[in-house]
């Protein structure tokens, strides 16, 4: 084997090993907080309904620990605007849609249904705030990531 080769070979070798590394995660686990342990813990299921009566239209959340963490952790209503709201949860809504349609790569205990949200309606601020939170709520409990910024309080 001749030097040319041999030098095209180890550029090959070193233009593989960093794709490969680059192809590893950076991202590391959300750090939480000891209060959201707390909620991350709780037994008991919450029941929240999340309702535009106008729209008719609602969501039905039972996760045991959600009020809790919407009441004591998450940001207050109108820290975050509308259409803050609305851009973040298109993007949840289509990613969590997505791993409900593909079971055998993501767990159908994650999940479970599809959620119907039509982006070209006003769903009004309170769906909006509380569907977001909810998918905040959901990344940091179980350690997922629903699109590309990290799920921050």
């Amino acid at each position: 084997m001749n030097i040319k080769a041999l030098f095209k070979i180890l550029i090959l070798l070193l233009l593989m090993a960093l794709g490969i590394g680059s192809c590893t995660s950076n991202k590391k686990a959300v750090e939480v907080t000891s209060q959201e342990k707390k909620a991350f813990e709780q037994k008991e299921g919450d029941t929240i309904t999340i309702a535009n009566d106008s729209l008719e239209y609602d969501i039905i959340i039972i996760e045991p620990g959600y009020n809790v963490w919407l009441q004591s952790i998450a940001k207050p209503r109108q820290y975050y605007s509308q259409s803050f709201l609305e851009n973040r949860n298109n993007i949840y809504v289509r990613e969590w849609n997505a791993r409900v349609m593909q079971p055998q790569r993501y767990s159908p205990n994650l999940y479970e249904l599809q959620i119907n949200y039509d982006f070209n309606i006003n769903y009004g601020y309170e769906v909006n705030y509380q569907l977001y939170n909810y998918f905040i709520y959901f990344q940091r409990k179980y350690n997922q990531r629903l699109g590309p910024f990290v799920p921050r309080i």
